[in-house]
């Protein structure tokens, strides 16, 4: 059976938590769930291609040039709650024309199952991960038997109903195939801080034992994989996709520490010249541990530290010190490990003071990045349950059922208005960016004239942009200097991998 996974652009919405400029300039990433559906139906026996529109700038209309030389027998699209219009209206546009079943999956789906998969051009929902879900529907699919109540964790619909059907099996991440990366343009993927081509994102654990009050991933399963398949993905991108700098996208990657550093071990062992960044909690991480994971290759630590305030940190259940963050982006520093502090803006409690002050913190602690970012009440975060039960109505719920326009959402844990919110992001960004002091410490570690422009368009953009909340029309940003050559050559490989099963 053939299936085409589509990865859609998507535009800049009024109620994302990062500025439009930010955006713009974050970085394209290859779409790992898609990856990870592909490599599962693949070992399945199933024949895949995914088309990742995004990063090629494809439109609809050349996607479904594409897709008719593929023939595909059924169409997969990976959902976020945010973008959900934007994948639905290409999923309209495609379905028109090439009238087979659509099976969606994602975050989103365990939210909201049911108000996802109640538009008509959506045939199919995956409410857990694909490893159980996928494969049992294709082969009800391919067999035509159509005993889809059979199949685990769906979501489909019979005579006029949605069924979701239950899911016993276990998810074991450790046992899910390497994602499927030899269908993707890894030589496009890049993201801002990024020092070295080819470059790739992991993901080598599920959840986060941890309870912050702003965050999808808190009060869910940690399930991690083990350090030796780690590895094995690892030499994978190293040597089949020439990789040389991975960043790994676990929401806590330092959660066990005698994994982290068993995974140490063995990169230090194979010898490999590849660099690597992570996301951590600076209460996970020691000097000890730092330094082996400097030795292992890590030369850039992303830092949740939120808020230079500790009872701001304290309401958001951040369960850290100041003095943590203190110590350990200066232990960092000590050890050549850059740094970069994620903070919140309208955290609950926040006010302009408290923002000055968290500014003022981020510049004493000298971090090599900063990312501000407007706080919002995500799906089943427990900002999302206290919004729907003061408001008696759920936004995103609405926003799904195409029942509500974009718009910015209320923020009633803090007295700072939207407007407030959004100056207050930009401003923040400006004060600690443009500094004396960090545009030379900036300027002498630049590797190329590429990344000089690079860093200086995003910073002009910044200052004279007017942040308007209406304009979608940026396009985001190409981080090679011969991207349009790259992205020529990417599209003609992936129409000659479509030709290739003409035949079929």
């Amino acid at each position: 059976m053939k299936l085409a996974l589509i990865f859609n652009p998507f535009k800049y919405k009024m109620h994302e938590e990062n500025l439009r400029i930010v955006q713009k300039y974050f970085g394209l990433f290859p779409p790992l769930s898609l990856a990870w559906a592909a490599a599962i139906a693949e070992k399945a026996g199933h024949t895949v291609r995914i088309i990742d529109a995004r990063t090629l700038g494809l439109s609809p209309e050349s996607t479904i040039k594409l897709l008719r030389k593929f023939k595909p027998d059924a169409l997969g699209f990976m959902v976020t709650t945010y973008m959900f219009p934007d994948t639905l209206q290409w999923i309209k546009a495609i379905k028109k024309q090439i009238n087979v079943p659509v099976i969606v999956g994602g975050y989103n789906l365990r939210v909201y199952p049911q108000d996802s998969i109640a538009h008509e051009e959506i045939d199919f929902g995956i409410i857990e991960q694909a490893y159980y879900t996928l494969p049992a529907l294709l082969i009800e699919l391919e067999k035509g038997t159509k005993r889809f109540a059979k199949v685990p964790g769906l979501a489909f619909k019979e005579n006029g109903r949605i069924i979701i059907t239950e899911h016993p099996q276990k998810i074991i991440f450790d046992e899910f195939p390497n994602p499927a990366r030899h269908l993707l343009p890894n030589e496009l993927y890049a993201e801002f801080p990024t020092e070295r081509k080819n470059f790739t994102v992991m993901i080598t654990s599920l959840g986060c034992p941890f309870e912050c009050v702003f965050c999808e991933a808190g009060r869910t399963e940690y399930n991690a994989r083990s350090p030796q398949t780690v590895i094995k993905e690892i030499e994978e991108c190293y040597h089949d996709y020439s990789v040389r700098e991975i960043d790994i996208f676990d929401y806590e990657f330092t959660g066990i520490r005698a994994r982290v550093s068993e995974i140490c071990r063995l990169l230090i062992e194979k010898k490999l010249d590849i660099v690597w960044s992570c996301r951590s909690r600076v209460d996970t991480v020691d000097e000890e541990l730092l330094k082996q994971m400097y030795t292992a290759g890590c030369r850039r630590i992303y830092f949740g530290v939120e808020s230079g305030v500790q009872d701001i940190l304290d309401r958001m259940n951040k369960k850290q010190k100041i003095r943590q963050i203190i110590d350990t982006i200066k232990c960092c520093r000590k050890l050549g490990v850059k740094t970069l502090g994620f903070f919140l803006v309208g955290a609950p409690g926040d006010t302009k003071k408290t923002i000055r002050k968290t500014l003022n913190f981020a510049k004493k602690l000298d971090l090599d990045y900063v990312q501000f970012s407007k706080c919002l009440a995500k799906p089943k975060t427990e900002l999302w349950e206290e919004l729907v039960k003061k408001e008696k109505k759920d936004y995103w719920q609405d926003w799904i059922l195409g029942k509500v326009s974009d718009a910015q959402m209320s923020r009633p844990w803090t007295e700072l208005s939207n407007e407030q919110i959004d100056k207050l992001t930009k401003w923040a960004y400006i004060s600690y960016y443009l500094r004396f002091r960090f545009i030379i410490k900036a300027l002498f570690n630049i590797g190329s004239w590429y990344e000089f422009k690079r860093k200086l368009c995003a910073l002009i953009d910044m200052i004279f942009s007017q942040e308007s909340l209406s304009r979608v029309d940026d396009k985001f940003y190409a981080f090679n200097e011969n991207s349009e050559a790259l992205i020529l050559k990417a599209r003609n490989n992936l129409e000659n991998s479509m030709r290739c099963d003409m035949s079929d």
